[in-house]
């Protein structure tokens, strides 16, 4: 079991605490390694369990090299410009469930959570798992409860016990991240846990 003086000593807040046990007990994270490799890749994902939300604030130019087909000249990029949300109703429409453009679902399901849940499919699927309504209340990902217990939805529907029980820090990495990016950062992470949860 997690208790506040074993979060501190990772620079997690004690409000964690129950949320992170909830988790673990409902989604069979119960090993040593599952635990470790939890905490360590989601606080790599949300800055130490403190950023719930994702940030959209992008400049032309972050714009375009992330989303080149989206926005392929300046002129285009600086329409969207420091726009989180026309950024996220643009980038994440007609597709993960969500509607056009126009329909608001972008920015409605951006990302949000410790493993971020992003696009409407997820949003529905996790609530029906969790029997919470996120669809209707998205923002509730945001809370620590929800944002854990999304993150063990994630976690279970995509079997990480197993590569993390052997440490497999890539596999875990590219289920969660889609590649390999902050490897070095999440594998650190995952070793300060390990120590601690010894």
């Amino acid at each position: 079991m997690l208790n506040a003086e074993k979060l501190a000593k990772l620079h997690i807040s004690a409000d964690w605490v129950d949320p992170l046990n909830e988790t673990f007990e409902r989604f069979g994270i119960v090993t040593h390694n599952q635990q470790a490799m939890f905490i360590g890749q989601c606080s790599h994902e949300c800055g130490n369990f403190r950023l719930l939300e994702e940030n959209l604030n992008y400049k032309a130019a972050t714009l375009m090299k992330l989303w080149p087909r989206r926005f392929p000249t300046l002129e285009k990029a600086n329409e969207y410009s420091g726009n989180p949300k026309k950024i996220a109703n643009s980038v994440y429409s007609s597709r993960m469930g969500n509607r056009d453009e126009n329909s608001g679902d972008g920015f409605r399901f951006r990302g949000r959570g410790i493993i971020q849940l992003t696009g409407h499919s997820s949003y529905f699927h996790c609530g029906k798992a969790l029997g919470v309504d996120f669809v209707a209340n998205p923002d509730l990902v945001s809370s620590p409860k929800y944002a854990a217990l999304s993150g063990g939805w994630f976690w279970s529907t995509h079997n990480l016990n197993s590569p993390a029980d052997g440490l497999d820090y890539v596999k875990v990495t590219k289920i969660i991240n889609g590649g390999q990016i902050g490897l070095d950062d999440r594998i650190k992470h995952v070793q300060q846990a390990l120590a601690v949860l010894a």
